[in-house]
C-alpha cells in the first residue's frame, strides 16, 4: 500500500452485501478489516476472499448478534482485546423493513428489533469504542442510514400500538442520523469525524430481496459512495449524504429537543441489558 498508513477498520455486517463489498475492497487497499457477522461459515467465507484476493492475513473475523445488546458489549471488549487502535468504524449491520407476518418483535427487555439492530447497537457500540477511536485519531465513524426516515413518536418509541414494520425501519434510520449530528458535535476538535448517508437506492442485496423489491443499483454503486467517506481526504463531520452528494434529512434530526429526547432514550434503553449483565 502506498500514500497512506495501513488503517484497522471494523465493519459491522460485513458477511454479505455491501458490507462484504467494502471489506474486500478496503483489504485489497492494504487495510487490516475486523469482520463482523453472526454466523462464523459466512465470515469465514471473506477471511477467505481477502486471502485469496491479497495474499495475505488482512482480515479477522468478530461474531456477534447485534439483536442482543449484551453481545454488542461482547463486540467491544473483543475489539479492545484485538487491537490499540481503530481508524475507521462502519456501522453497516442492519435488517429491512419486511417482518414475518407483518409481526411486532422484541428483546426480554423490550426494545423492538429493528430500533434495537439498526439502531440501537450502533449506538452502543460506538459509545464504547469512542476511546478507542480518539486515541486513534484522526479517526471516522460511518453511519450506514437510508432515504426511507420516519419521525419517532417519542411516547411509543417502540411502536407498541399499531406496529408497522416498515415505519419501524424508518424510524430507527432516521434515529442513526440524528446520533450521527449529536456525536458529531460532541466531538469536535477530537479529530474524530462522524457522517452518515444513504449509499444507494434498493440496492442488489439480500435485504431488498426479502422485502420483495426488484434492485434499482448496484452494491458497487453503494459501496462506492461509502468508501467515499471512508477514505475523503478533507472530511467534515456531522453531515448526511444521498450517495455522493450532501443531503437534507427528516426535519427532525436537526432539533436539539429531539436528539436529546432519543440520547435520553437509547441510554435508559441500554441501562436494562447492561445492568442485568453486570
Amino acid at each position: 500500500m502506498t500514500g497512506r498508513r495501513r488503517r484497522t477498520v471494523l465493519i459491522t455486517g460485513s458477511t454479505d452485501g455491501m458490507g462484504r463489498w467494502l471489506a474486500l475492497r478496503l483489504a485489497e487497499a492494504g487495510d487490516r478489516v475486523l469482520i463482523h457477522g453472526r454466523h462464523a461459515e459466512r465470515a469465514e467465507e471473506v477471511r477467505s476472499a481477502v486471502w485469496k484476493a491479497t495474499g495475505e492475513d488482512r482480515a479477522e473475523v468478530l461474531l456477534a448478534d447485534l439483536a442482543a445488546l449484551p453481545e454488542v458489549d461482547r463486540l467491544a471488549d473483543e475489539v479492545a482485546a484485538r487491537t490499540d487502535r481503530l481508524d475507521v468504524l462502519v456501522n453497516n449491520a442492519g435488517i429491512g423493513g419486511a417482518s414475518p407476518g407483518g409481526r411486532r418483535e422484541v428483546d426480554a427487555y423490550g426494545i423492538e428489533r429493528r430500533f434495537a439492530v439498526n439502531y440501537l447497537a450502533g449506538y452502543r457500540l460506538t459509545r464504547r469504542l469512542l476511546p478507542l477511536l480518539v486515541a486513534s485519531a484522526p479517526s471516522r465513524i460511518v453511519n450506514v442510514a437510508s432515504a426511507g426516515q420516519h419521525a419517532i413518536d417519542f411516547a411509543d418509541p417502540m411502536l407498541a400500538a399499531g406496529y408497522d414494520a416498515s415505519r419501524a425501519y424508518s424510524q430507527s434510520k432516521l434515529a442513526q442520523i440524528m446520533f450521527t449530528f449529536d456525536l458529531a458535535e460532541e466531538l469536535r476538535g477530537s479529530g474524530v469525524t462522524v457522517d452518515a448517508l444513504h449509499p444507494a437506492t434498493f440496492m442488489d442485496t439480500t435485504m431488498v430481496r426479502e422485502v420483495g423489491i426488484s434492485p434499482w443499483s448496484t452494491v458497487e454503486e453503494g459501496g462506492t459512495a461509502t468508501l467515499r467517506l471512508i477514505n475523503d481526504a478533507e472530511p467534515g463531520s456531522g453531515r448526511y449524504f444521498s450517495g455522493v452528494s450532501e443531503a437534507h434529512a427528516d426535519r427532525q434530526a436537526y432539533d436539539p429537543a429531539a436528539r436529546r429526547k432519543l440520547r435520553e432514550l437509547s441510554d435508559d434503553l441500554i441501562a436494562g441489558p447492561a445492568g442485568a449483565g453486570s
